[in-house]
C-alpha cells in the first residue's frame, strides 16, 4: 500500500469525522453519515481488499468515537467492516458501467442502507433500540441514504477534477 494513498484515504476519513462530529443527532441520538459518503469514495479510488479493510476499519473507529446513539460504539464498530466489503463487492460488480457518477451515487444510497441496516440490527440485538427500528429506518437511514447519494453526486467529480489535475493516479 502506497502512502500517497494512506495520506488521501486519511484526508476522506478526517473531513468525514469532521461531518460526523458536527452533525447532531436527531431521533434518540442518531444522526446522518456523511462519514460514509467520504469512505465509499476511498473504496472507489482505492479498490482493493487492503484499502477497503483499512478503510473500514478506520471509520468503524472514528464512527464509534463520535457516534451520539446510546450503545452505539459496539454496532459502528461492526457496522462499517462489513459494510465496507459489501460497497466493495457491488463496486466491483457495476465498475465497468458507462455513467460512473450515477453508479457512484445509486452505490452510495444502497450501501448506507446496508449500513443502517445493519447498525440499527447489531444496535437491536445487543443493547436494544430507544424507538421501534421502523421508526429509526423510516425517518434517518433512508433521509441519510438520500443525502449520501447527492453528496457523492456532487463531490465524486470535484475528486475526480482535482486528481486529474494532479500527478496523483488512482
Amino acid at each position: 500500500m502506497k502512502t500517497k494513498n494512506l495520506v488521501m484515504m486519511a484526508m476522506l476519513l478526517g473531513i468525514g469525522t469532521v461531518l460526523h462530529a458536527v452533525i447532531p443527532g436527531f431521533l434518540s441520538g442518531m444522526k446522518f453519515d456523511l462519514l460514509l459518503t467520504m469512505m465509499f469514495l476511498g473504496i472507489i479510488l482505492f479498490p482493493d481488499v487492503k484499502s477497503v479493510a483499512v478503510l473500514g476499519l478506520a471509520t468503524g473507529v472514528i464512527s464509534a468515537a463520535t457516534t451520539s446513539f446510546p450503545g452505539g460504539q459496539l454496532a459502528n464498530f461492526i457496522d462499517k467492516p462489513v459494510t465496507a466489503f459489501i460497497f466493495f463487492g457491488l463496486y466491483l460488480l457495476m465498475k465497468k458501467t458507462n455513467k460512473p457518477l450515477l453508479s457512484n451515487s445509486i452505490l452510495t444510497a444502497i450501501g448506507t442502507v446496508c449500513s443502517g441496516t445493519v447498525f440499527l440490527t447489531v444496535a437491536l440485538v445487543l443493547t436494544g433500540l430507544p424507538v421501534p427500528f421502523t421508526v429509526l429506518f423510516l425517518t434517518i437511514v433512508l433521509p441519510t441514504a438520500a443525502v449520501n447519494a447527492i453528496a457523492m453526486f456532487l463531490i465524486y467529480p470535484i475528486i475526480q477534477t482535482a486528481l486529474k489535475r494532479t500527478s496523483f493516479a488512482y
